[in-house]
């Protein structure tokens, strides 16, 4: 029987696992397991529309700006006197905002999406500044002093499990239906694989990035939440850390950088591959920032092997070309 990807990764998971409990028993712990995906869950919540954005054949670098703006403006909401029953649902107003602006400024200019979304990192950050000095949180200190009701959101648990971790199932669930489920999912891999085919088929090309970018900035805005809940502070940098992570779980998970292919169950699983390594190089003592570098690390290895396989006719030629050379030359 072919071993899919999603299977390779479900098995790499447990591998990685059993490796660092080896190491600190702590880490077979079931309730260490699941609970400490709070810590890192949120990679998942914004890796799952990315996904399907770089399907498409675009990208967003903007969304650790994005978590952060929306982080700092739900504090600034609180801090007014608003009531929080107003200020969560205009928070993912905000991030669905954000999200947009992304679209229409690919849309209406026609520059690459790289270049936009950089733009829009600095746009969101330094926004994001300025109301956290407006709110007299200097530098990253942050905004608390919220309800006890909504801090304690993030430590609530459904059935055993943590509510970050079963909304990240049911965010899951959602996308995978509407992607490889539906006829939103169908349109979107065309448009991916081959953007003129999908216009001739009267495909709402122009359309399906307000979408796309729309549901990134929506899914940031809930990583806001989730973020300022569980730390009991918005701070301006809340996303800071999340943009290497969630895009080295979109590729890991299968998403094809160049467009046109990829998987939300890849995603996911690759995610709590993602955060688990992070959680585990903690659990050994190793220092945050040589977690960071695997993940890069990890990153570039997965890009490279992506492009590999994409070209791995050519690679075959040139592999037989120089074979013949060395017999010739024999």
């Amino acid at each position: 029987m072919k071993l899919n990807w999603e299977s390779a990764l479900l098995i790499l998971l447990v591998l990685e696992i059993l490796l660092f409990g080896a190491i600190n028993p702590r880490m077979l712990d079931i309730n260490m397991l699941l609970f400490s995906t709070s810590d890192f869950i949120c990679i998942g919540i914004v890796a799952l529309p990315l996904t399907l954005v770089i399907i498409s054949g675009g990208i967003d670098i903007s969304l650790g700006s994005t978590i952060g703006l929306c982080a700092i403006a739900l504090g600034v909401m609180m801090q007014s006197g608003l009531p929080m029953s107003l200020a969560v649902p205009l928070t993912l107003l905000l991030g669905l905002v954000c999200g947009l602006f992304n679209a229409a400024l690919i849309h209406y200019t026609g520059i690459n999406p790289l270049v936009i979304t950089l733009g829009t990192l600095y746009l969101y950050g330094g926004g994001a500044l300025l109301l956290s000095g407006m709110a007299g949180a200097t530098g990253y200190e942050g905004i608390g002093g919220f309800p006890d009701s909504f801090t304690a959101f993030a430590n609530l648990t459904v059935f055993g499990l943590p509510v970050p971790l079963v909304m990240f199932a049911l965010i899951t669930l959602f996308f995978w239906v509407i992607t490889h489920r539906g006829r939103f999912g169908r349109h979107l891999f065309l448009i991916g694989q081959n953007p003129r085919a999908a216009r001739y088929a009267a495909l709402s090309v122009n359309g399906m990035p307000y979408a796309l970018y729309g549901m990134v900035g929506v899914a940031s805005a809930i990583a806001a939440l989730v973020m300022v809940s569980y730390f009991g502070s918005a701070r301006s940098d809340l996303g800071r850390d999340l943009l290497m992570p969630a895009l080295t779980a979109a590729v890991l998970g299968g998403a094809n950088i160049y467009g046109g292919s990829g998987s939300v169950l890849g995603t996911a699983l690759a995610a709590l591959l993602v955060g688990y390594l992070q959680q585990g190089l903690q659990m050994v003592g190793i220092p945050n920032q040589v977690s960071s570098a695997l993940s890069g690390a990890l990153l570039v290895v997965v890009v490279m092997g992506r492009s590999l396989s994409l070209h791995r006719e050519w690679v075959r030629t040139a592999w037989r070309r120089v074979i013949s050379r060395k017999t010739i030359g024999a």
